[in-house]
């Protein structure tokens, strides 16, 4: 692909290599896969109070901690998995964040088991297709966000707040608010 001129991504990438790896080949791709959507959900939820670079750099060792985000297995964590949760070093540890973790994977599974499909229901909002921000402002909340929260919230999830919820949209695609002069804002 070739190293893009830094003047043309998202000021938000800065210079880290992680954090323009991230941008340029993730950041704002429109994401279909439910375990998928549900794991970004899960670390911006672990992401708030911190800089997005740190989940990124915790971000393996996370998916090793929680059983590569399957829901059903994170379903069936208990105390003695929040124990060790709460020991490793390598993740983000918070009780309050660990326990949303482990009550989204259980909502998650008993959206499944009605017959409920987590990325259908991700997408239904917005008929499918990803919105497209004007390329100059990024709100930290909408109303569409404040609409997702309140059902997520409603269903029981926890660190789901409208900013939260609107980072997770743009980091699955579900909005594109990659800026005017960034050459991923055609390419996604």
């Amino acid at each position: 692909m070739g190293e893009p001129p830094p003047d043309s991504r998202c000021t938000w990438a800065g210079t880290d290599p992680l954090m323009q790896i991230y941008h340029d080949t993730e950041w704002g791709v429109p994401e279909r896969d439910a375990r998928a959507l549900w794991e970004k959900l899960v670390l911006d939820g672990f992401q708030a109070g911190l800089a997005w670079i740190t989940v990124l750099r915790k971000r393996e060792t996370m998916r090793a901690a929680f059983a590569g985000f399957d829901p059903a297995a994170v379903a069936r964590f208990g105390e003695a998995d929040v124990a060790r949760l709460l020991a490793d070093p390598g993740i983000i540890r918070s009780r309050a964040k660990i326990d949303a973790a482990i009550g989204g994977a259980r909502i998650y599974c008993d959206m499944a088991e009605r017959g409920e499909d987590f990325a259908a229901w991700a997408w239904s909002f917005t008929d499918g297709r990803p919105l497209r921000g004007d390329g100059r402002s990024v709100p930290a909340s909408t109303a569409l966000s404040e609409t997702i929260s309140k059902d997520l919230k409603r269903r029981g999830f926890k660190f789901v707040g409208p900013t939260i919820v609107y980072a997770w949209m743009q980091a699955v695609g579900i909005v594109n608010d990659h800026a005017a002069h960034c050459f991923r804002r055609e390419a996604v």
